[in-house]
């Protein structure tokens, strides 16, 4: 294989996240080349404060892959466009496609698209985040014209007190599948895994297998489909379930 004459695809990632680069490599691979441009560490900054940083820095970062010809990139980093309303989000990617010369998308925007695509209208989320995190990417979601059922809270871990702790890059299998299989579902809802730093496939591929008809999207693998409609050469997705979701889109 001509490594050199794959599609290109750029993905800004927030520095600690461990998963995202990993996701998109085994989503993706062996019909793609996936390139990073990580946002900037913010030493001292709280959450939010560090999310509107990198919305104000992504215009540099995207330009970080200086004269590379990208087919497309994606900015793997859900938390800082829940920030923006859905309208808002939307007309910051087409501003960051214009500078950049070619297609940059949210994984938020990649959501929204895939759930055009499916037909999906109502969600259930399944989120890592600490609540106020968690109550704004509902909002996001249902500014979207979404009907969002209900959220599935994933913590990593429990504090010495007893209360739940929540870090996206923490959360186990475990606990996902633990959580999710705990809560009784309404047949019509699709499943949305937030954010980009929590690991997802491993518990994806089994709830594939024992929830075959549901809906099942994460901000990696939106992102991912999305990639490939952009820049792909039409071939099957080798990755499962890039393959289950592109069969539930065509």
């Amino acid at each position: 294989m001509n490594l050199s004459s794959l599609p290109r695809i750029g993905v800004v990632v927030p520095p600690e996240n461990p998963t995202a680069e990993p996701e998109f490599n085994h989503l993706l691979s062996p019909r793609m080349n996936v390139y990073t441009s990580r946002f900037p560490v913010t030493p001292g900054a709280g959450l939010r404060e560090m999310l509107e940083t990198y919305n104000d820095v992504l215009p540099e970062t995207v330009g970080a892959f200086g004269r590379m010809r990208l087919h497309a990139a994606v900015v793997a980093c859900s938390a800082s466009h829940y920030l923006l309303d859905p309208d808002g989000d939307r007309t910051f990617c087409a501003e960051l496609s214009a500078r950049a010369g070619f297609p940059v998308q949210s994984s938020t925007q990649a959501i929204l698209t895939a759930c055009e695509a499916l037909g999906v209208n109502r969600l259930t989320l399944v989120s890592p985040y600490e609540s106020w995190l968690t109550d704004t990417s509902r909002t996001f979601w249902e500014q979207a014209g979404l009907t969002v059922d209900g959220v599935v809270r994933v913590p990593a871990a429990q504090d010495p007190s007893g209360d739940d702790h929540y870090d996206p890059y923490e959360v186990t299998t475990e606990v996902i599948l633990e959580r999710v299989r705990a809560r009784k579902l309404p047949e019509d809802t699709a499943l949305l895994f937030t954010g980009t730093g929590m690991a997802t496939l491993a518990a994806l591929t089994e709830l594939a297998r024992t929830d075959a008809d549901r809906t099942l999207l994460t901000s990696n693998l939106a992102s991912a489909w999305w990639a490939r409609r952009v820049a792909d050469d039409g071939a099957p997705a080798e990755h499962p379930l890039l393959r289950r979701l592109e069969r539930a889109a065509a």
